[in-house]
C-alpha cells in the first residue's frame, strides 16, 4: 500500500508540473518574446461627392470652381464629359459638374470630374427613345 501511495503521489506531482510550467513560462516570457505590435493602419479617406454648376475653370492654376468650393486638379484626377475622356479645358462655366474630392492637410484634391449633364441610360431591353419633333 506504501508504494502504491508513493507512486500516486508522485504521478500527481508530474501532472501539476507539466500542467503549471507551460503557464509559468508563459507569464515570464512576455517582456522578452512579445510579438511586435503593429502600428493601426491609417484610415482611408473616403471621397465627398459634390454637384453643382462650373463656376471657374482655371487651367493655369489646375483648379475648378463649383458654387464657393475650388477643387484642385491633379494627374491622378479622372475627368469624363458626356461619359467620354476629357481634359480640364472641356468644363463650360455655367454647365452642370458632378465627382468626388478628398480633402488633405493643404488641399482639397478633385479624384474624378465629369462635366455636363447626368445621362440617363435605358433599363436592358428598353426600347430606344423616339427622336424628337415626330
Amino acid at each position: 500500500m506504501n508504494k502504491y501511495f508513493a507512486r500516486m503521489t508522485l504521478m500527481g506531482i508530474c501532472a501539476a508540473a507539466i500542467f503549471a510550467v507551460p503557464a509559468l513560462s508563459r507569464a515570464q516570457d512576455t517582456s522578452t518574446n512579445a510579438p511586435a505590435t503593429a502600428a493601426p493602419a491609417p484610415h482611408k479617406k473616403h471621397s465627398i461627392p459634390f454637384r453643382g454648376n462650373l463656376a471657374a475653370v482655371d487651367t493655369n492654376a489646375m483648379t475648378i470652381t463649383v458654387g464657393s468650393m475650388t477643387f484642385s486638379v491633379t494627374s491622378k484626377t479622372k475627368i469624363t464629359k458626356n461619359g467620354q475622356p476629357a481634359t480640364l479645358a472641356d468644363g463650360v462655366v455655367g454647365q452642370p459638374v458632378s465627382g468626388a474630392y478628398r480633402k488633405t492637410d493643404d488641399a482639397t484634391n478633385a479624384v474624378s470630374i465629369h462635366f455636363g449633364a447626368k445621362m440617363m441610360t435605358p433599363p436592358a431591353g428598353a426600347p430606344p427613345a423616339a427622336p424628337a419633333g415626330n
